[in-house]
């Protein structure tokens, strides 16, 4: 197993912890962004349809616009002269508001209007009423236009989103979470190796423990039986105590 596969760590039962830590909460980020990427995508799709919807509505809601313009010239003559004449200011702004889905803000664009007319003396000798249907008719269409932009801005900036997350959860759940796996597996490897390591170890020991007192007992009964061995009286003519046996 190379550098690359695995996190680059001393095989302890600390680091053990860890590790199962740090996969613990690889695994929690990864279901939270699995979530958000789920929301965003519903989000999106529900904005694609939307703005479907509102472009094929854009070219029934520009038809009505240009018949009531053409009727309303034919009725009141030529009166873009006096429109260019009375504009002052806009009767229609801008607002820009935030909308948040899962944690994304999203730009939304609403028109506002401030119920003034600048425009209400136009067409007040003949082709009022036609002049009234061509003003309703063109603030539909920039209503209309405001909230397709609203909505493809919302829709660019949810697809890069949608992107980075996605990127996020395919690198947890195929880069950074099988890495933390093979980390925890080689720990484990490794201390079980230690542990029969020390086993053998032990085992190798004991084994020298009990030849060395065979050979003690050994050694003893020859004393013995040659008669040069003289037992203790009591346990402070001891001279030596043997090694215990676990």
């Amino acid at each position: 197993m190379s550098g690359k596969d695995k996190v680059n760590i001393f095989p302890s039962r600390m680091n053990l912890t860890i590790m199962k830590a740090r996969l613990k909460g690889a695994q929690n980020g990864h279901s939270l962004l699995k979530k958000k990427a789920d929301a965003l995508s519903l989000k999106f799709r529900q904005i694609m349809k939307e703005i479907i919807l509102n472009k094929e509505k854009m070219g029934e809601v520009m038809k009505i616009a240009n018949f009531a313009f053409v009727e309303a010239k034919f009725a009141a003559g030529d009166f873009n002269s006096d429109i260019i004449q009375n504009v002052g200011r806009a009767s229609r702004r801008l607002k820009a508001r935030k909308e948040n889905v899962a944690g994304v803000s999203l730009p939304a664009f609403e028109c506002v209007s401030d119920g003034t007319d600048t425009y209400e003396l136009t067409g007040l000798g003949r082709g009022g009423e036609k002049f009234n249907q061509v003003k309703r008719a063109y603030a539909d269409v920039v209503q209309l236009l405001v909230d397709i932009a609203s909505l493809q801005t919302s829709f660019v900036t949810l697809d890069e989103v949608i992107k980075a997350t996605n990127r996020r959860v395919n690198a947890i759940e195929h880069v950074i979470i099988p890495k933390y796996e093979r980390t925890i597996a080689y720990i484990i490897s490794e201390l079980d190796e230690c542990e029969r390591e020390e086993f053998y170890r032990l085992k190798k020991v004991q084994g020298k423990k009990k030849e060395l007192k065979a050979a003690q007992e050994e050694e003893l009964r020859t004393l013995k039986e040659l008669g040069n061995f003289k037992e203790a009286t009591n346990l402070l003519e001891e001279e030596h105590d043997p090694d215990l046996l676990f």
